[in-house]
């Protein structure tokens, strides 16, 4: 045997009392419920997957197209298309329930109200161990402007649902806003257990030739790894800021990317867009990440967690 395969790394992570066999969570909305990946690899070898976005009430999305591709990165509007809270526990639960990853169950809403029924629903799932609140829908009561877009808001929809969430609450910060340090308090302020940062950033896509937006709802969210930069930085601003565990994502595809938000603070990472690219992509992080640290002489993730130096 090598040096490498003697050498034993230990990537196991706890957020919030909730232990992962490693830091490697696929991102809501990009991995589904997990059963289509389930037919390319065992996805019981990831740290957790991370639902599709779920609401009160099924949803059919945006109208087609909705996905668009962008130098090193993808725009979609797909309108969080998901089967609603009721679909999910009739469709969905039971093949979650079979796997030995941890699930994270992704909740959105219209309105406060409907935020905290889909998470007292979805908490008290057994299935499902912890929750992550996408905040970067409009609220419908407020004119429109998304819940996560202003601190005031993020703290009273995180300190609203805190009430009804029977499992640790994850907050899912935009990046779209003035100041993400403040918004990471807002969301502590109002009781989130972990943070997860960043969702997408607003763009769009223009087909000059027809004078047209390439998406039929003109803009969207752009991931990939073009908004790795953007998200490092603001993974980092957030870690300085709170005192609660971090979850980075925003265009990883390799372990040396998930080094690289380890470092800048995050406990753990989720990877979304690169599973679209290569349906593979969350067992080869795993193992990749493994080798890299056994190359690194690293033998713990917390080695590397927060160690950024300025």
């Amino acid at each position: 045997m090598n040096e490498q395969t003697e050498y034993t790394v230990d990537t196991a992570v706890r957020i919030c009392g909730v232990d992962f066999k490693n830091p490697i969570i696929t991102a809501s909305g990009t991995f589904g419920f997990g059963k289509e990946y389930a037919e390319f690899y065992d996805i019981n070898a990831l740290g957790g997957i991370c639902t599709k976005g779920l609401t009160k009430e099924r949803r059919e999305g945006n109208a087609s197209p909705r996905i668009a591709e962008t130098p090193m990165g993808m725009l979609n509007s797909v309108g969080l298309q998901n089967p609603g809270v009721e679909g999910f526990i009739l469709e969905d639960v039971p093949f979650l329930s079979s796997l030995d990853t941890v699930v994270i169950g992704n909740v959105a809403g219209r309105t406060e109200e409907d935020y905290c029924y889909a998470v007292e629903k979805v908490s008290a799932l057994d299935c499902i161990r912890m929750i992550e609140l996408n905040i970067s829908c409009p609220n419908v009561k407020a004119g429109g402007m998304a819940f996560g877009v202003l601190p005031e808001s993020v703290e009273k929809i995180t300190k609203a649902v805190k009430k009804y969430c029977h499992k640790p609450l994850m907050v899912k910060l935009s990046p779209n806003v003035a100041n993400i340090a403040d918004n990471a308090r807002a969301a502590e302020n109002g009781g989130a257990d972990c943070l997860s940062l960043i969702n997408t950033v607003g763009g769009m896509a223009v087909d000059w030739r027809r004078r047209r937006p390439v998406l039929a709802n003109v803009c969207g969210g752009l991931s990939g790894p073009a908004v790795k930069p953007i998200a490092l930085k603001m993974v980092y601003e957030a870690h300085k800021a709170v005192k609660i565990p971090i979850v980075g994502m925003g265009g990883i595809m390799s372990a040396e990317d998930v080094m690289e938000f380890l470092v800048a603070g995050a406990t753990a990472v989720e990877v979304g867009s690169a599973n679209i690219f290569d349906p593979h992509t969350g067992i080869n992080l795993v193992n990749e990440l493994t080798n890299l640290m056994k190359r690194c002489k690293i033998k713990s993730v917390y080695e590397v967690t927060g160690s950024l130096v300025v």
